[in-house]
């Protein structure tokens, strides 16, 4: 069905042909294997978190963040809506399944081993042992379709509404036909926020008249009072003479089939709305017309993901490298995602209200992870959806007060920290994306800086950074152990240089100079007895005693947040020449800096040290170390197998990482339209921005060369390794001549 593209008697690889989608669904990876379109409201993903006996997988039972992991082997249902590469469960509700036999349904009883799975962009399959069911599924933007090919006999459509990996119960369904069903999911309470709260609709539909169909819902524990329904069927009611709606905690809806024959197929199709199920209904109307069947909605499927895909083309380079660039590309696509539905309708930021837009609204706004570079990949490849970001999150400030800082479905989650809308609207801005009110933004950017912390939810711990440049331990959690303070002041100072370089460009002046002055408060903490950042109590001095390397393996730690002070020191882009000079010269900054790598205290893993392997060609001389380390980083870390994400993707921004990195340069500094250059992985990039094509071409001196011996860009030498982003796009194409070097 999902073919190459043949010339002749050649077969030629599509972009999406090279896409692996099981790459980062283990290891913490928290991707997954569904079928979704590019920033698509609508996602289907194998649920296999939930298991029974043997299998037992219970998503309670641990911290699943993810609806599915690689090793386990027991199927319960297709989820809708499910996130990708996030670190608390959420989502990955409205669970369908189909079985065969006498009815159950129960999930522990009721699920599958599964073989035979077959992942690609915009579809997924596999069959349940169990059962001898092939189950598929593929994506429109806010709608699904599943075919289910069934062996003869008795069959069923099952929608388990109570279970999922959000934290949050309760749902409704309500009866609309004999093969149509509507109803609400409460969703929410993602890390632990019980306030960030959030339904979702849908409507379902089969393609078969069933024979029998009806509710199921989960009953209390006995009182004493003998049950009156079949006790085979253990906790559960089978309803069997009513059809109306029902509510509850636990409950389900069945779709039962007789005397299906050999080979026989049924289909489900789901629609999402976060404002209602007419909206829903209107969205499976509108996106899967009477004359689209699954295999035209899995092919408009995968012609998407090939246009997305396809606006940067790699050359040269291995099999397996060219993998790891489109998987990580893939990831980087999948959010934020649309919000809003058909209609243009959304659900109001922080409100029970319904909003509507004219272009696109869009929702996960992680922005602690992805203000480091997926919003740059977006502005320099997307621009027109980064554009659709910015306005969504300039309009999330008018309907609430504030930007987002982690925003899910309208709700504001407040995990992480920070004030990271900030350097993403900044960067967009200074790259020429300009069609957003840009002074509502300025205004929201300059509530969050000033607001008193008792009055602000974004930076409430902002008093004493704006009195005294920085924040002490325990002085907004009250805990000197569990204190994030360092982690949250430096933050901030990222976030103010880039609010200074928006005043500046705005003709603001004086705020400009203050918020770089606050930037630079960062000094007060660092400890040249220890040669890092070190916290500072609240009497004003060193935390005493201090180990720079607690924090190794995400464990507590005063000061930091998911890190050591190693993770954090070098965490200062926007002012890397003061940090130089606090630390004692050049030399020194390059010694300890790869100290760091040379001795394991980078964490691949965890975002706040990210850039660091880009630091070293900030020096003459030194630019060779940022090309065999982040060589060295991504042959390590990324790869094609299940676990080649080197952990959570961070809903992209591990992804982007490589992105970027494979083709040769990365976004230094969030706000700063700038670029550090490293040598590419593959001989030839194009990439297709609204200012033309962008080129970066790569020759060698031998097969394993990987050092720059020489650059130019536009055709003329190079000497330098950070570049404006005007300047890249301006120069058109970049060439790259390696050698080896004996370092």
């Amino acid at each position: 069905m999902l073919l190459t593209l043949t010339v002749g008697s050649i077969v030629a690889q599509t972009p999406a042909d090279r896409v692996n989608l099981f790459v980062g669904t283990t290891n913490f990876g928290a991707t997954n294997p569904g079928a979704v379109l590019p920033n698509g409201m609508m996602s289907v993903v194998p649920f296999n978190v939930m298991g029974s006996g043997e299998n037992l997988f219970d998503k309670d039972s641990r911290w699943w963040s993810a609806p599915y992991e690689y090793h386990n082997r027991f199927f319960t249902g297709f989820a809708h809506g499910s996130l990708s590469g996030v670190g608390c469960p959420e989502s990955g509700a409205l669970l369908t399944m189909a079985t065969t036999g006498d009815l159950e349904v129960d999930y522990h009883r009721y699920g599958s081993d599964y073989t035979e799975e077959d992942a690609r962009p915009g579809y997924y399959a596999l069959s349940l042992a169990r059962y001898g069911i092939r189950a598929e599924a593929t994506a429109t933007l806010r709608t699904s379709v599943e075919r289910y090919t069934f062996p003869a006999g008795r069959g069923h459509i099952l929608l388990n509404v109570g279970e999922g990996l959000t934290n949050e119960s309760g749902g409704w369904i309500r009866k609309v036909g004999e093969q149509e069903i509507e109803g609400m999911k409460l969703l929410g309470t993602f890390c632990y926020n019980a306030q960030a709260v959030f339904p979702v609709y849908f409507v379902m539909k089969v393609s078969k008249r069933p024979d029998k169909a009806g509710f199921w819902k989960r009953q209390p524990a006995k009182t004493g009072v003998e049950a009156q329904w079949d006790p085979h069927d253990g906790a559960y009611k089978v309803y069997t003479s009513y059809g109306r709606e029902m509510a509850g905690d636990d409950l389900g809806y069945r779709f039962s089939f007789e005397g299906l024959a050999e080979g026989e197929q049924v289909e489900v199709r789901m629609a999402l709305s976060y404002v209602s199920c007419e909206n829903a209904r209107l969205n499976l109307e509108s996106e899967q017309p009477s004359d689209m069947d699954f295999a035209r909605i899995a092919e408009e499927a995968r012609r998407r993901w090939n246009e997305d895909l396809g606006r940067i083309r790699v050359e040269g380079g291995s099999e397996e490298q060219q993998s790891v660039f489109y998987t990580a590309l893939y990831h980087t696509l999948i959010h934020p995602g649309v919000l809003n539905d058909v209609n243009g309708e959304y659900p109001l930021m922080e409100g029970d209200g319904v909003g509507v837009t004219t272009g696109t609204r869009y929702t996960v706004f992680s922005l602690w992870d992805t203000y480091r570079n997926l919003h740059q990949l977006m502005t320099l490849v997307y621009p027109e959806r980064q554009s659709d970001m910015i306005r969504s999150m300039v309009d999330m400030s008018k309907e609430w007060g504030w930007l987002p800082k982690w925003e899910l479905f309208g709700r504001e989650t407040f995990t992480m920290e920070g004030d990271p809308a900030i350097p993403v609207i900044v960067d967009s801005y200074l790259k020429g994306i300009r069609d957003f009110d840009i002074e509502a933004a300025y205004r929201a950017m300059l509530r969050s800086a000033t607001t008193p912390g008792r009055h602000n939810p974004m930076r409430p711990d902002v008093d004493p950074y704006i009195e005294k440049g920085y924040i002490p331990l325990g002085f907004y959690s009250g805990d000197l152990s569990g204190d994030n303070s360092v982690s949250h002041a430096l933050e901030y100072y990222a976030a103010d240089h880039a609010l200074s370089l928006l005043a500046s460009e705005l003709g603001r002046r004086d705020e400009a100079e203050m918020f770089r002055k606050r930037s630079l408060g960062y000094r007060h903490y660092y400890d040249p007895e220890v040669g890092t950042l070190r916290p500072i109590t609240p009497e004003g001095k060193f935390l005493s005693p201090f180990d720079p390397r607690q924090g190794e393996n995400f464990e507590p730690v005063p000061g930091f947040h998911e890190g050591s002070a190693w993770n954090y020191t070098f965490y200062v882009p926007h002012d890397v020449e003061g940090l130089v000079r606090l630390m004692g010269g050049s030399r020194r900054f390059v010694e300890k800096l790869q100290m760091v790598f040379d001795q394991g205290l980078y964490d691949p893993a965890n975002e706040p040290d990210i850039a660091y392997p880009y630091l070293f060609s900030r020096f003459r001389g030194e630019e060779w170390r940022t090309q065999r380390e982040v060589r060295r980083l991504l042959d390590k870390h990324f790869t094609t197998r299940p676990d080649g994400i080197p952990g959570n993707d961070d809903t992209g921004t591990m992804s982007a990482w490589a992105v970027f990195s494979m083709m040769g340069f990365y976004p230094d500094c969030p706000g700063e339209p700038y670029y550090t250059l490293t040598a590419p992985v593959f001989d030839r990039v194009e990439i297709a921005t609204d200012r033309g094509p962008l080129s970066i071409e790569c020759r060698k001196s031998s097969p394993d060369a990987r050092y720059i011996g020489r650059m130019t860009l536009g055709g003329r030498p190079l000497k330098r390794y950070r570049l404006s982003h005007e300047e890249l796009l301006k120069g058109g194409k970049l060439t790259f001549e390696l050698q080896n070097l004996n370092k």
